[in-house]
């Protein structure tokens, strides 16, 4: 049972300083140890000492298991940290600091947390942070789009008619990078219509000179930057009518403010036939809804957005929204 560092290190902070504390991480070791003649329990709840007379077979133990352990503690000892679980993930931190080298002035936010944690989903923490010093972290979403005609990208001299780009490749994908390297959007649509679900993003109709954007869910980062060219234009949101639907509106709502959210009266018409079950959070804050989503909640029950995908009366609800008319 002794492979794993933190069942080492309980063994190696009894010897050093006589005292173990019971810790999740440390729970099996901690329990072969309170029943051994070694240890006795404190007067503290979850605490054992070192029993006088018993250090050498610790000691023994520790070097049958850990023969480096020497080197370990003085180790630790050298940074000012303690033999515990956090002090060896400090010391290990420290590192791999050490080891690392020269970094691009940009990376992917998992490269970067690969460097200087344990692996690349590991916490990005305000310490392991400042070692990346000014390293700009991205993390690499794109925005796909259906351009209306006349949209333009570019950059710098070269510029690129998205409309005909997307009869070749089916639509327009602006990554994070591109974004933040400069690529601009010239020819503004009458609205953007962002939407939540993939088969509607390919099958609505959307009105004329309109542009319509997936957006999935929450890696928003990306979108952020393509709206931030967009200061002008209405923009609006189409997605499901369900508990997550609206923490992504009230999302992307604190992106765009003035969002607008696509809720047409008609789709009110499959509440009785095509809704379903659906538990709705009593804390789920529903104050802006509109009034279907509030029935909604109230009856539990969802819509989903492929509904109306396809139903010809959504291109000229939603013209109404940026003409001033609410849905």
């Amino acid at each position: 049972m002794w492979e794993h560092d933190a069942d080492r290190l309980a063994l190696l902070e009894l010897i050093e300083t006589g005292r173990l504390r019971r810790r999740d991480a440390q729970c099996e070791a901690w329990n072969t140890l309170v029943v051994l003649p070694w240890t006795r329990r404190t007067g503290r709840s979850g605490e054992v000492a070192l029993v006088d007379g018993h250090r050498s077979a610790l000691v023994e133990l520790l070097d049958r298991v850990w023969p480096d352990w020497r080197l370990a503690r003085a180790t630790l000892a050298a940074r000012g940290l303690a033999p515990t679980p956090n002090g060896w993930r400090e010391l290990e931190d420290h590192l791999r600091r050490e080891d690392l080298g020269p970094l691009p002035d940009r990376l992917n936010v998992r490269t970067a947390t690969s460097s200087v944690a344990p692996h690349s989903k590991a916490t990005l923490g305000s310490a392991r942070r400042a070692a990346l010093a000014d390293t700009t972290l991205t993390r690499d979403g794109l925005v796909r789009l259906r351009p209306p005609p006349d949209l333009r990208l570019r950059r710098g001299a070269e510029l690129l008619h998205a409309d005909l780009v997307a009869t070749v490749l089916g639509e327009i994908a602006l990554t994070e990078r591109s974004l933040m390297d400069g690529t601009v959007i010239e020819g503004l649509p009458q609205a953007v219509l962002l939407v939540e679900n993939l088969g509607p993003y390919q099958d609505l109709r959307p009105p004329k000179n309109w542009m319509v954007v997936h957006v999935p869910g929450w890696d928003t980062a990306t979108v952020r930057l393509f709206l931030d060219q967009l200061s002008d234009v209405p923009v609006i949101h189409f997605g499901d009518l369900d508990p997550n639907g609206v923490r992504i509106m009230r999302h992307l709502r604190s992106i765009r403010p003035s969002l607008r959210w696509a809720v047409p009266g008609f789709w009110a018409e499959h509440l009785e036939r095509r809704a379903l079950p659906c538990d709705w959070p009593a804390d789920l804050d529903l104050s802006g809804a509109p009034r279907l989503v509030h029935e909604l909640a109230r009856r539990g029950l969802w819509l989903e957005q492929e509904l109306i995908a396809l139903d010809g009366r959504l291109a000229s609800s939603l013209e109404e929204m940026v003409g001033g008319h609410s849905l």
